[in-house]
């Protein structure tokens, strides 16, 4: 199976369980910026329940601006309260302390282009997941797709398999976050966690 994907920040499970179940992935690069969508925002589960991380991009008209040109705005310290977030939701889980050195650098070096660093992060992920997938890049923007096409979708798995969260004796079970969360979670377990979520 081939799929089309967007380029995402620390995508939702669903994201990543496309990766893994699928042949062969296209990375959508022709496309204009979507706002509020995952291209530049995740979702964790902190303390408070769960968080949403922005990350901020210089002010020009995005909507009409190519994903692949879009930069990073670095005004605010935006790295730093990111990982300050990411620490104090998932200091505590079983596996932080076996990924935080690799991810770390992510949050204290400057990056210039949303597309790059995303792409950086995504390959690091599928490193910790011990998958080599190649990823194929779109060479202009076409409507129409032979294959499975996530450019819009929401990412929401309908039935996904619960597992133990950080925060799990405040909160009932939080669906759909980053990948983040399961990683930290489940570590090593988290391939065969995708690989088994129905997309």
């Amino acid at each position: 199976m081939e799929c089309l994907l967007p380029i995402s920040y620390l995508g939702p499970v669903a994201y990543y369980s496309a990766i893994l179940q699928s042949e062969e992935i296209f990375i959508e690069t022709k496309e204009h910026f979507i706002k509020q969508s995952f291209r530049n925002r995740c979702t964790i589960m902190g303390a408070n329940g769960s968080q949403t991380l922005t990350i901020p991009k210089e002010r020009k008209s995005s909507d009409k601006t190519l994903i692949s040109d879009i930069s990073i705005s670095n005004q605010d310290n935006w790295q730093k309260s990111h990982w300050q977030s990411i620490v104090s939701a998932y200091n505590s889980s079983p596996f932080f302390e076996y990924y935080k050195d690799e991810i770390l650098p992510f949050y204290n070096t400057k990056h210039n282009t949303l597309f790059d660093f995303n792409l950086k992060l995504s390959k690091t992920i599928l490193g910790f997941l011990q998958v080599e997938k190649e990823f194929n890049f779109t060479s202009k923007f076409q409507k129409e797709f032979n294959g499975l096409d996530f450019r819009s979708s929401k990412f929401i798995l309908k039935n996904q398999e619960e597992y133990q969260q950080v925060f799990c004796e405040k909160y009932s079970f939080i669906p759909n976050l980053s990948i983040l969360d399961v990683l930290f979670n489940l570590g090593p377990e988290t391939t065969s966690y995708l690989e088994r979520q129905s997309i």
